[in-house]
């Protein structure tokens, strides 16, 4: 019995071993992955200027102003569906739980009267 359980415990700390090292693994690729400290890839944005107000903004290439994006984006009217239905979903949700606790409360009231 003693035999057994060593081995279990030393199979349990040699499993968390590995997947420390897994996840250490796992963490390197991903920040491989995202390009940190890889000197080779280009800078994707760069804002220039001076304090006075004159800023370049510029994306990949192209410069655009903060401003016009965002009057752009305030005119901008979606309709999104899932928000909608899940709105709906809710109210629906929240009608029924009110009514069978309604029913429920006023069944419990007349049998104490």
């Amino acid at each position: 019995m003693g035999q057994f359980t060593r081995k279990c415990i030393l199979l349990v700390i040699s499993l968390f071993l590995i997947t420390l090292a897994g996840m250490q693994v796992a963490n390197s690729g991903l920040k491989q992955m995202k390009g940190y400290n890889n000197p080779t890839y280009e800078q994707i944005a760069h804002i220039t200027g001076t304090d006075h107000g004159d800023v370049g903004r510029t994306i990949l290439g192209e410069t655009f102003s903060i401003e016009e994006k965002q009057k752009q984006l305030e005119g901008l009217k979606s309709f999104n569906m899932l928000e909608t239905m899940g709105r709906g979903l809710t109210l629906f949700v929240q009608n029924v739980v009110r009514n069978v606790t309604y029913t429920v409360v006023d069944k419990m009231k007349r049998i104490f009267r």
